[in-house]
């Protein structure tokens, strides 16, 4: 490959804007919950796109999304990915970006006539988000066999939706099984989703890998009363406890490195203001680079919850959402990451990944790596989210200078 061969920059983000516009908030940002008809329109987008590079595209059971550039020899093929889906207040950048920067790769190579050794792909993986259905990066496990396809299709959202029938109601419940595509490895581009390489000086990161993460539903029981009446000795209130319970996570954080913590949900029944609650459902993100220390960080919540229970009289299950394990990446793929930064005049940095990424599942396949440009202002999730044409084109450039080296290797 010629060592001046680049994306279109200009073309990336033309592509990066149409998707944009499907599921686009008045805020500037986007909502395509998994298998909503948003998603079912970035989706028929996406195939239009593939379908116009000459793409095999194919559709698995889960509805992942795959279209194939063939190469000189069969064999396992080089993947790019990420996912199309967002939060329900999410921005244009996340996932997308990764998607259409791997789309970008093939049509440059298109445009240039070349044709890679190995197979390449790209793949949108479904419900990678986790905000419709659980767990998070649910099509990328599915592909990695993490999940069976029967045990995903039975998955409930917050209003009672079946994940299956939702795939079958847009049109995306494919013929192929999961994981048909063998992988020789799997280059994922995404933002930062946080401030470390703006704060920092700008720049790009060649991803070392992702932190462990657990994710804990906790249903709190107490006795509803009548505020007002009650004297708080007599209270059992699980309302309290909940607060007491998000302290205690954030104050865990002070005390074990690298330590996370997160309540994003905290549902109050009954919500009265004059009513002492029976029920409050909460959440818990734990995450740590440290698969021993997020343990030790989630036993130590536990054990408070206990001492609650036994002090105040309520009762406390909990429920796993989701649980990954710490998942280093290739050594061999991140340094050809930094090749092919360094041979582009691009300045770029180690650094672990803070969120969850389809590359985690993947790497239980074959080697992966990932590659992360600069997110303004650290924001993810959140309508602002923003990133330069400058660093979509230098992380997408890296991408196809690393995925071409891997391709022919």
């Amino acid at each position: 490959m010629s060592s001046n061969l680049r994306i279109d920059g200009a073309r990336l983000v033309s592509r990066l804007t149409e998707l944009s516009a499907i599921g686009a908030t008045p805020e500037g940002g986007c909502r395509r919950l998994a298998l909503s008809d948003e998603d079912r329109q970035g989706r028929d987008w996406l195939v239009g796109q593939m379908q116009a590079l000459g793409l095999d595209v194919k559709i698995d059971a889960i509805g992942n999304i795959v279209g194939i550039l063939k190469g000189r020899e069969d064999g396992p093929a080089v993947i790019l990915g990420s996912h199309i889906d967002t939060v329900g207040t999410g921005g244009r950048f996340d996932g997308a970006l990764g998607v259409i920067a791997g789309v970008e790769v093939l049509a440059t190579l298109r445009d240039a006539g070349l044709t890679p050794k190995r197979d390449m792909a790209v793949i949108a993986f479904t419900n990678e988000e986790g905000a419709r259905f659980h767990p998070d990066m649910l099509g990328s496990y599915v592909w990695a066999g993490g999940m069976s396809v029967a045990a995903a299709h039975a998955e409930l959202d917050a209003d009672g939706a079946v994940l299956g029938t939702e795939l079958r109601r847009i049109g995306y419940e494919g013929p192929e099984q999961p994981g048909f595509l063998p992988a020789h490895a799997y280059l994922e581009m995404h933002i930062e989703q946080g401030p470390v390489l703006e704060s920092e000086g700008g720049g790009l990161g060649a991803v070392t890998g992702i932190q462990a993460i657990c994710w804990l539903e906790l249903t709190l029981k107490g006795r509803p009363s009548h505020a007002g009446t009650t004297p708080m000795a007599y209270r059992k209130d699980p309302g309290l406890a909940a607060a007491r319970i998000n302290i205690f996570a954030n104050e865990v954080t002070k005390t074990i490195p690298g330590q996370l913590a997160n309540c994003g949900v905290i549902r109050v029944q009954p919500a009265n203001v004059n009513v002492v609650p029976e029920t409050v459902v909460m959440t818990l993100d734990l995450r740590n680079p440290s698969d021993a220390a997020l343990a030790e960080a989630e036993a130590a919540v536990r054990a408070y919850c206990a001492d609650l229970v036994a002090r105040d009289g309520i009762e406390i299950a909990f429920r796993d959402l989701a649980r990954f394990p710490a998942t280093p990446f290739a050594e061999e793929l991140i340094a050809g990451m930094e090749q092919s930064a360094a041979e582009l005049g691009l300045p770029i940095r180690r650094m672990i990944s803070g969120a969850g990424h389809d590359a985690q599942m993947m790497s239980r396949l074959c080697p992966t790596a990932m590659v992360f440009i600069p997110s303004i202002g650290g924001l993810s999730h959140n309508p602002a989210e923003f990133s330069t044409d400058e660093d979509m084109a230098a992380g997408a450039n890296v991408l196809l200078g690393a995925a071409w080296r891997v391709a022919n290797a």
